[in-house]
């Protein structure tokens, strides 16, 4: 076996053991929002306290990088590079906590709509609407050239057009579109800019460390990343990740979606 294929495994295999701990920890999570949710916390306190323990997780593992030390007897030169790569990272680690103190908000409620939605008894067979009863306003359309013209204006939230994937996406943008609801509809594509100027450093991030370019994305992964596209389905993976997964689950590979919601970061993380 080769020396660059042995890398490919081994890094296949640390992903699999990543996306492990993630699923574990998202089933922890909800268990402790269902726990919170049960004494009284509301959502907004749930997610304070869930955010704050998260964030302390990664402060120790901070803590565990910033004393870590180069092999005993290693040379001068080593030791400083080694030295300078931990305090790289460190420096990340410290702004990953500081994000995750601050930043993961939603993710009580989303679990309550979740359980909720498990817990619902089916519903009895509609009755016939009386025959006077006037037809319910039509959802204003939702032209996806319209939506994908919004998208690819964020030159920095996308890969140029020769470095994406697919130069056409269109399948993926459907399949995110069908899961906008009647009433988001309207004004759409001003919630879409919205959304993209709110997380812009984070795309940006998300750019750099998983699309076109990065080791990542060397060995095959992520491929959605950088697609003009791929900001719509991160939308929709905010405001109805349950809607955005059970549509893809019907129409597409979720490969692809499991490696996004694992490199975009948990709201809610549905994948197992």
């Amino acid at each position: 076996m080769s020396t660059k294929q042995h890398d490919a495994d081994a890094y296949g295999q640390e992903l699999a053991r990543i996306s492990h701990h993630q699923s574990e920890a998202t089933n922890a999570r909800f268990t402790v929002f269902q726990a919170l949710a049960a004494v009284g916390i509301s959502d907004e306190q749930a997610d304070d306290i869930v955010s704050k323990l998260e964030a302390g997780a990664v402060a120790g593992a901070h803590t565990w990088i910033s004393e870590s030390s180069a092999p005993h007897g290693s040379e001068e030169r080593f030791e400083d590079g080694w030295f300078a790569g931990v305090r790289d990272v460190a420096t990340y680690l410290l702004r990953i906590a500081d994000t995750t103190a601050q930043a993961q908000r939603g993710r009580a409620a989303s679990s309550a709509m979740l359980l909720a939605h498990v817990q619902r008894p089916a519903s009895p067979a509609p009755q016939e609407a009386p025959a006077e009863a006037p037809a319910p306003a039509a959802a204003p359309p939702l032209e996806a050239k319209d939506v994908l013209a919004v998208a690819e204006g964020f030159a920095w939230a996308v890969a140029a057009p020769g470095e994406r994937h697919w130069p056409d996406g269109g399948d993926f943008l459907d399949v995110a579109l069908s899961t906008v609801r009647d009433k988001e509809r309207e004004g759409y594509t001003e919630r879409l800019e919205a959304f993209v100027e709110q997380h812009q450093a984070r795309l940006e991030e998300l750019l750099r460390a998983y699309g076109p370019g990065s080791r990542p994305a060397s060995h095959g992964r992520y491929a959605l990343i950088g697609q003009p596209e791929t900001l719509v389905i991160l939308e929709r993976m905010e405001t109805n990740p349950f809607g955005l997964r059970t549509q893809w689950e019907k129409e597409m590979e979720t490969v692809l979606l499991d490696d996004l919601e694992f490199a975009w970061g948990p709201r809610t993380r549905l994948s197992r």
